[in-house]
């Protein structure tokens, strides 16, 4: 996501650290009492705001954290801690020997949240999966429109290329009728923005009120955790939902408080307001040396940092160009300035502990050369923009000026927009930018999930390619591996789809970045994940 620059003045160093007192103090007033958590009781320091609630809509982490890993369950699962496909609302399935056939046994006994605003009269069943993938589906069903932005993730993975039909069996089965193999189907069951499951009784009560809307803000899910309220960019508070088919969670009560300034965060972990603070900036970790109540996790995580040039601008569009953007970048610098060295340089899109991650491609950097690329580039001296976010596991101000020095060095004019999250993810979705950087966490440990949502054809209609790239023969090659269930053969194709990608330069991977999460020692149970998510069903606090 994301010249070396001096420290502030004393002077503004102080209100600085006066602005974050202050900030904390506000903050912890609306946890109510300072001195301990509650009894059954976690508090998670998030680094920011969720986009909403109903997560078919959404593409960040924060939000599968705040909604699809809380509020909603999906057809399958992963393994804590892993990336085997398990079952969920489906207990089981049966695939036909062509792969074009899911018949999905649903589990019985499931029951929806109990809220002031919505009372169950039944358990789920196959009406509520026939509604939740239709509305993503058909565009004529009657809450295909709450999503304005559309389905970022569905349309990005061609989901509606792949599904020819989704028909109810009985009332506890289901069939998913392909329109050819794909091999990480199930896995992308399991995944929060496409296998998610909404009460259809729910939806109905809404259409009936003309308020569909409300499934953005006041969510329905069968998912572990049951939503209360929520205090726009400041707490979301979660109840346990106690008849949950896995078992009650082990906390009564789920907080997230979204403390954006890193600063605060560390203050409100060390005062024990905070047992949890996710996705951790990489130089707040030292302030935790030592401290026998706070112990920072690192996590190799399915993590990879990109940068996304507009392949549809003007400059952007050579890829002579494109290289000598990434040839100019001083990674070993980069790496200790923004992540205190907890990170290694990219090279492939794919993080090494990717299965068919190829680690026989070379990083680039040569300065000289990409003097002599920008010129026979055409390039003009046009000012580009690069687009960053506010808040965040780095310091994205510090980032981008560290490779807008370095593309200075050969002849690149940039200049740095920062924005909060949501706003950036909206903007470079419509391809607003010139220049965005990005972190991009597996969703479901298959290498589909790095390329199709993020450099598929179907993905720039869809907003998830940021870098806007389409090129046939990668295309034809991931789209050849998605049909092969054989696992050799796959490896083959996504390697010489790296090596596509690499050679016409449609983006350019920074680093992979060590995934940190501060734990307190009261909490147990907290399973580090390799998509970078947090799922909190099975902790519990001493």
């Amino acid at each position: 996501m994301r010249p070396v620059r001096l420290a502030p003045h004393l002077a503004c160093h102080r209100a600085a650290v006066s602005a974050a007192g202050a900030a904390l103090v506000a903050a912890l007033s609306l946890l109510g009492p300072t001195s301990a958590q509650a009894a059954g009781t976690l508090t998670v320091c998030t680094e920011s705001a969720p986009d909403g609630f109903d997560i078919v809509q959404y593409e960040s982490a924060v939000t599968n954290d705040a909604a699809g890993l809380t509020i909603y369950d999906q057809l399958a699962l992963f393994k804590p801690g892993g990336t085997e496909v398990i079952p969920g609302l489906a207990e089981r399935w049966e695939i036909s020997p062509d792969g074009l056939t899911y018949t999905l046994h649903l589990r019985k006994g499931v029951k929806f949240h109990t809220t002031p605003y919505f009372k169950p009269t039944r358990d789920f069943n196959a009406d509520d999966v026939i509604w939740s993938m239709q509305r993503l589906r058909d565009k004529t069903h009657p809450a295909h429109g709450v999503a304005r932005g559309g389905y970022v993730y569905w349309q990005g993975m061609g989901m509606n290329e792949i599904i020819k039909s989704v028909d109810k069996v009985d009332a506890m089965t289901v069939r998913f009728t392909l329109t050819k193999p794909e091999a990480p189907f199930l896995a992308d069951l399991a995944m929060s923005p496409l296998g998610s499951i909404y009460s259809a009784e729910y939806a109905e009560q809404l259409g009936k009120a003309g308020k569909l809307d409300a499934i953005n803000t006041q969510p329905i899910g069968t998912g572990p955790f049951v939503f209360k309220s929520y205090q726009k960019d400041a707490i979301i508070r979660f109840g346990a939902h106690t008849a949950y088919w896995g078992g009650a969670p082990k906390v009564d009560n789920l907080i997230f408080a979204i403390t954006v300034d890193p600063n605060v965060r560390v203050h409100r972990l060390k005062a024990g307001e905070c047992l949890v603070g996710t996705n951790m900036k990489a130089e707040t970790a030292s302030a935790f040396d030592g401290d026998p109540k706070v112990k920072m996790q690192r996590n190799n995580a399915l993590l990879t940092a990109y940068l996304a040039p507009n392949n549809k601008r003007k400059f952007l569009s050579d890829a002579r160009f494109r290289e000598a953007l990434w040839l100019a970048l001083d990674k070993k610098t980069y790496i200790q300035s923004v992540y205190g060295g907890n990170a290694t340089p990219a090279v492939s899109f794919l993080p090494p502990g990717m299965w068919s991650a190829d680690k026989t491609l070379k990083d680039r950097q040569d300065p000289e050369r990409a003097k002599a690329l920008v010129k026979a580039s055409g390039y003009d001296g046009t000012e580009l923009a690069l687009f960053t976010r506010i808040g965040g596991s780095i310091d994205g101000k510090r980032a981008a000026e560290l490779m807008q020095a370095d593309w200075a060095r050969v002849g690149i004019k940039v200049k740095v927009q920062m924005m909060e999250w949501g706003e950036m993810l909206k903007r470079t979705g419509k391809g607003d930018h010139d220049l965005t950087f990005l972190n991009w966490a597996g969703d479901n440990g298959d290498p589909d999930n790095f390329f199709t949502p993020n450099l598929s054809c179907d993905a720039v209609t869809g907003g998830g390619n940021k870098s806007q790239w389409c090129n046939k023969a990668f295309e034809d090659l991931i789209e050849a591996a998605k049909k092969t269930p054989d696992a050799k053969k796959r490896t083959e194709l996504y390697t010489k789809a790296q090596k596509v990608l690499y050679d016409d330069v449609g983006m350019v991977p920074l680093v992979y970045p060590v995934s940190m999460t501060a734990v307190n020692n009261k909490v147990k149970g907290f399973v580090p994940n390799p998509f970078a998510n947090n799922d909190f069903r099975h902790v519990s606090v001493e």
